[in-house]
């Protein structure tokens, strides 16, 4: 060994801070840094790109998270007028038709992977809309396992393989959840009954995230989206999944295709729930912390569409593995919150496909828009099909091209303090276990059985008994019912 790779190799192994690339110290790998209190994400916050931005191009060429996917196309069609709290022309009218495509996924498999695992199902769907794309890139459930975009390349690193051992480890898995005390609402849905889909048609999907409408008038309001079965749910139980996965790998996207063959389309019922703008601050948790949901008896469901996908892929590789979805992706009258993760995605998405497709993965057929025409200034690279032919390529330009409208497509959010490495603002019921515990009583004594059973059989793999008894504790917290039976239930499988 040289001597430069002996210092390499003691620079790399010895313990001391965290830093950046650039061997900068790292003072806050917890926090995004935001404009004030509870205000979006800066950019600035190098830290939080150079992470996000590595963590994009760590896998090549399938993507990083939702490799395993399938998809339709189809149309969404809104049943009830909600112009009242948006101007987003594809919601304008009772009865307009939209085509749409949706890709499912699952999200820390491989492209080889098989369908029927525990994990969160991906949900992501592009409505080609006569003011441009929009796409609403969300999973099957309405809560995710972290809160801000700075702890996702931290998360997916702990259900990826471990660099050494080459495989998934309990012992990552664990050591990160039960120190990541927000996911554990996430993570009591994700091992209960509904962890494991029977097929994607027999989901319901979310936007996950809190997104702002604007009507007419200039009025703003915070928004979620709710996607639900018109097929029912169903769902595998742990030992029907491990048959179906040996047997059928591709069960879910085999499914998905044959309906559609068939003709039994499915579809799913569009409902949002809406919180006008100024509630937000004095509302009693955070409504823009993707680890909650807005309890219905607080904001209701309203129904505003039907969507439906009737028509296959022709090509699975053009149409679904290089389709492109971002949360960035947005039309007049929608726009983003001040949730941490949604910040995040914003960049991430979007950095993800131009590295993993190429920087015009918009010009393929699947990507582009379809109800209008993009008019854009950016030319040449990889996948340039030399649509602008000889025209200026800068604005302004006193030759007829295409200007800016000075009209935002969403509202500005006001923003107060310092800049920083802040926490999210805290309300008054803000806490990491509450809604975890709600959904556990909510169950069933046979679903809290399974919801048991699957947890013990997943924390009974992990090598050291702190790391245990920290994972077990979290729940505890949640319903001491819950931490008392599973804590007896791996006590039991650990001998």
């Amino acid at each position: 060994m040289s001597v430069q790779d002996e210092a390499l190799s003691a620079a790399i192994s010895t313990t001391g801070p965290l830093t950046t690339e650039s061997g900068a110290p790292v003072a806050d790998n917890q926090n995004s840094e935001t404009a004030g209190l509870g205000g979006p994400v800066l950019v600035q916050d190098q830290l939080l790109l150079e992470k996000l931005a590595h963590f994009n191009r760590e896998r090549i060429p399938e993507r990083v998270v939702h490799a395993r996917g399938a998809g339709a196309y189809g149309t969404f069609t809104v049943t009830a007028d909600v112009t009242r709290w948006t101007r987003a022309a594809f919601l304008s009218q009772v009865g307009k038709e939209t085509e749409v495509f949706l890709r499912f996924s699952t999200v820390a498999g491989n492209l080889g992977s098989a369908d029927a695992v525990r994990d969160p199902r991906g949900f992501a769907v592009k409505f080609y809309t006569e003011e441009g794309n929009y796409d609403l890139v969300g999973n099957n459930t309405p809560i995710f396992f972290i809160k801000d975009a700075i702890k996702f390349p931290d998360f997916i690193h702990t259900q990826k393989r471990d660099p050494y051992t080459g495989s998934q480890e309990a012992d990552n898995v664990w050591d990160f959840w039960g120190l990541s005390p927000e996911s554990t609402h996430q993570v009591t849905w994700l091992f209960g009954d509904r962890g494991i889909p029977a097929s994607y048609r027999h989901m319901d999907g979310f936007g996950s995230h809190t997104f702002q409408w604007t009507n007419e008038a200039g009025e703003s309001f915070w928004v979620k989206y709710h996607f639900k079965t018109d097929q029912g749910i169903r769902n595998l139980t742990a030992a029907e999944a491990e048959e179906l996965a040996g047997k059928d790998p591709d069960s879910h996207q085999r499914d998905l295709r044959e309906a559609i063959e068939r003709g039994e389309f499915p579809s799913w019922t569009v409902y949002v729930q809406v919180m006008p703008a100024d509630e937000a601050a004095s509302y009693r948790f955070n409504p823009f912390d993707l680890t909650k949901v807005w309890p219905h008896g607080d904001y209701p469901l309203t129904e505003i569409g039907k969507l439906e996908l009737n028509r296959n892929p022709e090509n699975v590789f053009a149409e679904v593995e290089q389709a492109i979805f971002s949360p960035a992706h947005f039309v007049p009258g929608i726009g983003p919150s001040p949730d941490k993760m949604l910040q995040g995605r914003l960049f991430a998405y979007g950095d993800a496909h131009r590295y993993r497709v190429g920087i015009n993965a918009d010009h393929l057929p699947v990507n582009r828009p379809h109800a209008t025409v993009a008019r854009t200034h950016s030319r040449d690279g990889f996948l340039y099909d030399g649509r602008h032919k000889g025209a200026k390529n800068y604005e302004p330009n006193s030759f007829g091209g295409p200007a800016q409208t000075d009209r935002p497509l969403w509202q500005p959010v006001a923003v107060t303090g310092a800049t920083g490495n802040h926490a999210a603002p805290t309300h008054a019921e803000d806490n990491d276990f509450v809604q975890a515990g709600n959904l556990y009583r909510l169950m069933t004594e046979e679903e809290k059985e399974r919801l048991i059973a699957n947890l013990a059989g997943f924390i009974a793999k992990v090598s050291r008994d702190d790391i245990a008894e920290r994972a077990i504790n979290n729940f505890r917290q949640a319903d001491a019912d819950y931490g008392k039976r599973l804590e007896a239930a791996v006590q039991a499988l650990r001998g």
